[in-house]
């Protein structure tokens, strides 16, 4: 028995050696990848390339691509090699190659990359996350939900829930206690998401544990175990839905779905028109317009969730985050806050004190500031693309092949001294109207750019505009 036992441990040790010195060659080979094509790159760690363990980060992926931008550039580097464990990953430096993969040679960059599973995960198969031409057939159709008229409408539903805030607001002053600034601007994005999105008053400042509020903070407050799927979705597409790996919360599913089916039925059933999104998703779901999406006439309920939920989750936390740090940055700059607050008083007193979509149009300094706290802060930290066919880059004899994962570094465009004078500090006066005209394409793109930029970059900026009047 004991030879019998010694053996087998013998037999197991040997396997999994040589299973080690497969994977370790592997890694080594494929750590090779730029060096073979000619593309100068970053020395890649085993097993994480050149990433953070993403589990366990210290700073954020976007931060991380900023570095080695910042590194690379310094360097006199066009562009740079990276690796996403063994995955090779692109990276433009010059700003002529950045602008051919986000613009020019767009139709080789059209995807993301990002993994969605329509049939197991049916939220994730978003906009955000579609590809090739059912995405380009769907923005086509969803591009006119965000104009500056369809915006417009929906402001008062906007407006009924800043009031909201600004009454919980008097109450937290009143009784003179802290507040967690970000959680409250989240409360607010909810309140508006859920108004706009899914046709709900939500009120979260009344009820802050209201069912809602409490499932889109379990939507975003990821775990690791939903970290590694989205890692595994990422790196290897295929083995993840030969899995059926799910990414979007069983129970999150649920809940918008049901939200989403109960509400589309309510204001089919008694006729209901409101202007929300939700209102133009119908719309399109009952238009002919969508077989060209389809190839059938209607929008499913799970298709009608999906857009909806990318929506709020666009809208919550960029927005949340976004609203905080120019909070953040105003309390460090007093004379900027000061500015800011004559601004809205004065363009105020012209429209007899009432809030309205072009009062808040005509606060020019504010937009200002709001601009500069999205170049200093951005939402989007960086872009994802996929080459979808072998891409020469001109000028070189390199090949970006099919299949390459492409990450632009938006942090590393918006912190660059040759793009942006001394860009550690905050000033406004970079977006003044004379200024902006000098700011070249491609080095400010907080929401990207590009026909794959984000759809929402003209509703997020007005709610910005908006809740900073209601802050003063």
């Amino acid at each position: 028995m004991a030879i019998t036992s010694s053996t087998l441990y013998t037999d197991f040790l040997a396997i999994f050696v040589a299973l080690a010195i497969c994977v370790f060659t592997y890694f080594k080979w494929t750590f090779k990848y730029w060096e073979r094509r000619n593309v100068p790159y970053i020395k890649p760690n085993f097993p994480s390339g050149t990433m953070q363990n993403p589990l366990w980060p210290t700073v954020s992926l976007g931060r991380t691509f900023g570095k080695q931008y910042k590194e690379s550039k310094e360097k006199g580097l066009k562009h740079v090699g990276l690796f996403t464990f063994s995955m090779p990953n692109y990276m433009p430096i010059d700003l002529e190659y950045v602008k051919n993969v986000v613009a020019c040679d767009f139709n080789y960059f059209i995807d993301r990359g990002v993994y969605y599973n329509e049939k197991h995960d049916p939220l994730s198969a978003h906009l955000f996350s579609l590809k090739g031409t059912k995405w380009r057939n769907l923005r086509a159709k969803l591009t006119p939900t965000f104009t500056s008229g369809k915006m417009k409408m929906m402001f008062r539903l906007v407006l009924e829930c800043g009031k909201h805030m600004t009454y919980a607001m008097d109450e937290i002053c009143r009784k003179q206690v802290s507040l967690d600034i970000k959680d409250w601007l989240g409360g607010f994005g909810t309140d508006v998401i859920g108004s706009c999105a899914f046709g709900i008053d939500c009120n979260s400042f009344k009820d802050p544990n209201s069912d809602f509020r409490i499932v889109s903070k379990r939507a975003l407050d990821q775990t690791n175990w939903e970290i590694a799927k989205i890692f595994l979705g990422f790196v290897h597409e295929k083995l993840a839905r030969k899995l059926a790996i799910c990414t979007t919360p069983t129970e999150v599913t649920k809940f918008f779905l049901k939200i989403m089916e109960e509400t589309v039925r309510y204001r089919e059933k008694n006729n209901i028109m409101r202007n929300d999104f939700l209102q133009i998703l119908l719309e399109l779901k009952n238009s002919n317009e969508m077989k060209e999406v389809k190839g059938s006439q209607n929008f499913t309920i799970e298709e009608l969730t999906a857009q909806a939920f990318i929506f709020f989750l666009a809208g919550y936390k960029t927005s949340s985050t976004t609203m905080s740090f120019c909070l953040y940055e105003m309390a460090e700059h007093q004379d900027i806050q000061e500015k800011v607050r004559k601004e809205i008083e004065t363009v105020l007193e012209t429209y007899d004190g009432e809030v309205c979509y072009d009062s808040i149009k005509e606060m020019k300094y504010l937009r200002q500031v709001i601009d500069e706290t999205l170049r200093k802060h951005p939402p989007l930290e960086y872009l994802l693309r996929t080459c979808v066919k072998d891409y020469k880059v001109p000028g070189t004899d390199v090949t970006i092949e099919k299949g390459t994962a492409v990450s632009v570094s938006i942090y590393g465009l918006h912190y660059d001294p040759e793009y942006h004078s001394d860009p550690e500090k905050f000033d406004p006066e970079r977006f003044s109207e004379e200024n902006k005209r000098k700011i070249k394409p491609f080095i400010y793109m907080p929401f990207g750019e590009g026909p794959r930029m984000c759809i929402g970059t003209f509703p997020s900026k007005s709610r910005y505009n908006f809740i900073f009047f209601l802050q003063f």
